[in-house]
């Protein structure tokens, strides 16, 4: 007897609000969350910037960091498409997909189901190929990006904190 795989979870993602900068803050106000991104949460300001400029993108190229949800309604984070925000460092000029989601919502399907409705989006706005930037101890994301089909191509030493991060590839 074969067990099917289980089915992807239900996943709505929006344009973030100005409410979601305070949800995102408290969603990310986790050392094991924020790990991979200086190990603590940015002050509530910080989001309420990144939420801003996320609105921003969605209004000009129909593509941003949404708030997901789960199909209650519930904040679990981000997951979308930007570009690359880094001018000196990285892929410059292209469309990284990103995921961060609540430690309560690791390990149940939600980066990945997210993210292929991202991928869709992305598609749909006539995107060829998007980029991920991990960081190279990041084993969730690494695995993330391999269910999503990205092959690994260039590798990069991240300014601020001397890291190494995989940038992974996926024509669309």
């Amino acid at each position: 007897m074969s067990l099917a795989p289980p089915a992807a979870p239900l996943v709505r993602l929006r344009v973030p609000t100005d409410e979601d900068a305070l949800a995102w803050h408290r969603v990310f106000d986790d050392p094991e969350v924020m790990e991979f991104h200086g190990g603590r949460a940015a002050e509530l300001s910080v989001y309420e910037e990144l939420t801003a400029r996320q609105r921003r993108h969605d209004a000009e190229h129909g593509l941003c960091l949404w708030t997901l949800l789960d199909d209650t309604g519930q904040v679990l984070g981000f997951t979308g498409a930007q570009p690359w925000p880094h001018p000196s460092f990285g892929p410059v000029g292209e469309i990284e997909i990103g995921w961060r989601l609540a430690r309560p919502a690791w390990g149940r399907g939600y980066a990945t189901a997210a993210a292929r409705t991202t991928l869709e989006r992305a598609r749909a706005r006539g995107v060829s190929e998007v980029v991920a930037m991990v960081n190279a101890r990041n084993e969730r994301s690494i695995a993330v990006a391999r269910r999503l089909g990205m092959r690994q191509a260039e590798t990069y030493t991240t300014p601020v904190s001397q890291q190494e991060a995989y940038c992974f590839r996926l024509e669309l």
